[in-house]
């Protein structure tokens, strides 16, 4: 029998918001929206993992230039407001909180979804990491990303602001600015992919600077306290890691520190890649210099989550693969229930199979007495 795990079970509240554990859904694409529409089944699949304290959604692209992955949802049309307001009534029928993460996929695209046109990035330094798959199914090398200009810059900030305010129409309780994972925010803080000589690059202020403007448009719309940002300092993903992660990460979040966010998202486990650039960063270095909440993230089980919590290194605890195939991880943590595991080669299937069929722990249990 393993500890206890009052820490990750205990509610935690902020701006009006009561999340009645600490156990957090994260962000994972899972390719149900055709045509970047939030597919029918969006609903049945987030409500049966509204035990979670807070669910924050898939990636959506704010708009069509940030388009980078087959059939993930958007939040740039009515159409797409429309659909995501039946997942947040589910969510909120099961009694928990739920974010929409707002995403921009920056050189990580790829022209096909881009009517021809190039995708965009800071600088025009391609990402030489894995194949894109494309919308016709094939993969296909990254292209050199076309740099974008100052004022389409500023345009961006401006896709944010009209994401934000359409995740509100849709009836979500707050945002979180995908900044991570070398996706466009990502590739504007590191120095591997960001070599520009205007207001947005160059010093770490500069770098920071388009995440700041994203941050303060959307405060304009939501709280503050509505607002998360997720990083993840230690990252190899999509072709990252630059020799300066600690000093812009370091930076990053005493900039974030002072804007009283929802919380600050760290993937600072390494089970996602490791650029082995120095040594990793640790929640402890995060909760040195950034005075709010911080979820954890990447790898973590039942007890070094509770740990990470009650010796107050993190507030809440992500988890997203485990929730693949069990909707009911709050019970199963709190009973110390076994796993079920999930068929990796449906994560991005199509249809109900291996996304809105996984049974609870009860339910997989009286269908075996049953036999």
């Amino acid at each position: 029998m393993t500890s206890d795990i009052d820490s990750l079970l205990a509610p935690i509240s902020w701006d009006f918001l009561e999340l009645r554990n600490r156990i957090v859904m994260a962000p994972m694409t899972r390719g149900r929206s055709p045509d970047h529409v939030p597919g029918i089944l969006l609903p049945t699949y987030y409500g049966q993992r509204s035990s979670a304290g807070l669910i924050i959604t898939e990636g959506t692209f704010v708009s069509k230039q940030a388009v980078g992955w087959v059939d993930a949802p958007g939040i740039w049309s009515k159409e797409q407001v429309d659909a995501w307001k039946p997942v947040v009534k589910a969510v909120h029928k099961g009694g928990s909180r739920i974010f929409l993460q707002l995403w921009h996929t920056g050189r990580a695209s790829h022209s096909d979804f881009q009517e021809g046109a190039l995708p965009v990035a800071p600088s025009a330094i391609r990402h030489e990491g894995a194949k894109v798959i494309v919308p016709s199914g094939e993969e296909k090398t990254h292209e050199i990303p076309r740099a974008l200009d100052t004022r389409e810059v500023k345009a961006i900030v401006q896709d944010y602001s009209k994401a934000a305010e359409n995740a509100q129409e849709a009836g979500f309780d707050g945002v979180e600015i995908h900044a991570a994972n070398g996706y466009l925010l990502d590739e504007f803080l590191q120095s591997k992919t960001n070599h520009r000589s205007d207001e947005y690059g160059g010093t770490l202020e500069n770098r920071f600077r388009l995440l700041s403007d994203i941050v303060e448009a959307c405060s304009q719309v939501f709280s503050s306290e509505r607002i998360g940002v997720k990083i993840s300092p230690n990252g190899s993903f999509n072709d990252m890691g630059s020799p300066d992660y600690r000093e812009i990460f370091t930076y990053v979040a005493e900039q974030l520190s002072q804007r009283k966010l929802a919380y600050l998202h760290v993937v600072d486990g390494l089970k996602f890649g490791f650029h082995e650039l120095g040594e990793p960063m640790t929640l402890k270095e995060f909760r040195q210099v950034y005075d709010g909440r911080i979820i954890a993230n990447c790898g973590y089980e039942r007890d070094d989550a509770n740990d990470a919590i009650s010796d107050g290194h993190a507030d809440l605890i992500a988890f997203g693969r485990p929730y693949i195939a069990n909707p009911d991880l709050v019970e199963r943590f709190a009973n110390d229930l076994e796993f079920s595991e999930s068929d990796q080669a449906t994560w991005y299937s199509k249809g109900s199979k291996g996304y809105t069929d996984y049974p609870t722990y009860d339910d997989a249990n009286v269908n075996l007495s049953s036999w």
